[in-house]
């Protein structure tokens, strides 16, 4: 392999890494505010328990998204220097306020979230709470800003070769900001709901619940059962804002090599690029022009109109049809979870088995979802790294392909054997009721009894 697509391993390897905890930590830091809220709200010890158990998995997390992004970091000094180069002006300040508003608000309250409770006031935990919750979203906010821009740019004049910003407001809410945003931040609650849902459901299977696993299974299959549609919505809104200004990427993914009308919408096929054909094709006739753009003889541009233009076909086009899988396969679980467990009042204990092994089997779902979502997105962005204005292989650097292979090498190793301590930890931790139970007990211990709210009416009290 040459040095650039060796050095365009690497980052995938680094991105795909780093993306799977920032995915799980911005939505968890609000159902943790919600957790903190329902205790205060209730003072059911389940909460809190819940509360407690969660705000562990979240600092893990946390710790591992922080050193994996700074890897991010050193790469565009190692093997991009020529983007820092020419895009440095737009792409330092989106960077530099992540850090200030996101990273020093997390970093600073997140003390206060693990340490605080009993130390301080129950509402300067809570806002505590928010804040850490509020800067991962903020974080998420600068980085899919800057992601964007490099898919639309806008707002900014190129002078002898250097990107100069024109309009920061046109920067930061490019084109397909909106909808990349908002589908980021309902695939991480997405990852987050079956998360929970599925070591709750694990810990069920293995005899190991407690009290707050049945209000973490209800959440879970709520959460998802309630964001599924919203994804679907939004995701057809981003589909058409790609569609208008990245055509290329959409005829990639679709499989469309010629410009036409009524185009099919392919379940499956193995794109042959050479021939510049599908092979074992099964399509729907017509219905790719009606979802992508929502009339039944729509135009497609196929790939022929960007010759040398358009990104590789075979791997979006495989990653696209692994996400929406997985996207339709949450809907099916989470809304037949959420009915089963409805007819059997929320009584945990009381779920088929089948349902709950299905729950343990789809914890980490989102994962694999939202790692095809970004490979379709930054694959599809190719050959360029500013889409249109500035082409990838200008700004590889010149490390020797030996080089790269071998700190990518280490980077695989290491990648996987942090994913499966991770995997172990959090199982370990839901396999071992027997801390969470003596806490729940020496927190019910602490409690006086005036401290707890006025008895809610019966309706509620069941909510609860």
């Amino acid at each position: 392999m040459d040095a650039l697509l060796l050095a365009r391993i690497q980052f995938a390897a680094n991105i795909t890494f780093h993306i799977l905890f920032p995915t799980i930590s911005i939505a968890l830091g609000w159902v943790l505010l919600f957790f903190r809220w329902r205790w205060l709200r209730t003072r059911s010890h389940a909460w809190l328990s819940a509360y407690r158990f969660w705000t562990k998995v979240f600092a893990l997390t946390f710790a591992l998204g922080v050193v994996s992004g700074i890897t991010m970091s050193f790469q565009f000094g190692t093997n991009w220097p020529g983007f820092m180069e020419r895009a440095g002006n737009v792409a330092g300040p989106l960077l530099g306020y992540e850090v200030l508003t996101a990273f020093f608000l997390e970093a600073t309250f997140l003390g206060v979230m693990l340490f605080g409770h009993g130390k301080v006031s129950e509402r300067v935990h809570l806002i505590a709470t928010f804040l850490v919750a509020f800067g991962t979203t903020m974080s998420a906010f600068w980085i899919l800003s800057l992601n964007s821009w490099m898919q639309t740019p806008a707002g900014v004049e190129i002078v002898d070769g250097e990107f100069h910003v024109r309009s920061w407001f046109e920067v930061v809410f490019n084109p397909s900001f909106p909808y990349r945003l908002a589908h980021m931040l309902i695939a991480s609650g997405l990852t987050v709901a079956f998360l929970l849902a599925g070591l709750a459901a694990w810990q069920l299977l293995r005899g190991a619940a407690h009290q707050a696993t049945p209000v973490v299974l209800r959440t879970g299959l709520t959460l998802a059962a309630a964001l599924i549609p919203l994804q679907i919505l939004v995701g057809d809104l981003h589909g058409l804002n790609t569609l208008e200004h990245q055509p290329q990427k959409i005829a990639a993914l679709e499989g469309i090599w010629e410009t036409e009308r009524g185009a099919p919408l392919l379940l499956f096929a193995v794109p042959n690029e050479a021939e510049r054909r599908n092979e074992y094709a099964v399509g729907i006739p017509r219905a790719g022009s009606l979802i992508l753009t929502h009339e039944w003889d729509g135009e497609i541009k196929g790939l022929s109109e960007f010759e040398g233009r358009h990104p590789p076909v075979a791997p979006i086009f495989f990653a696209f049809r692994l996400m929406v899988g997985v996207g339709l396969l949450m809907l099916a679980v989470s809304w037949v979870g959420w009915w089963m467990a409805r007819r059997r009042r929320w009584e945990a204990g009381a779920l088929p088995r089948p349902l709950l092994w299905t729950l343990a089997g789809m914890t980490f779902s989102g994962w694999v979802a939202t790692v095809a979502g970004w490979y379709v997105t930054e694959i599809g962005r190719q050959p360029y790294i500013v889409f249109g204005l500035l082409r990838t292989a200008e700004v590889a650097s010149d490390v020797p392909s030996p080089m790269i292979a071998a700190t990518l090498t280490a980077y695989l190793l290491l990648y996987a054997v942090l994913t499966l301590a991770y995997v172990a930890v959090l199982k370990y931790l839901a396999e071992k009721p027997e801390e969470v139970v003596a806490q729940e007990r020496a927190d019910e211990a602490r409690t006086p009894v005036g401290a707890l709210t006025p008895p809610l009416p019966a309706s509620q009290g069941e909510r609860a």
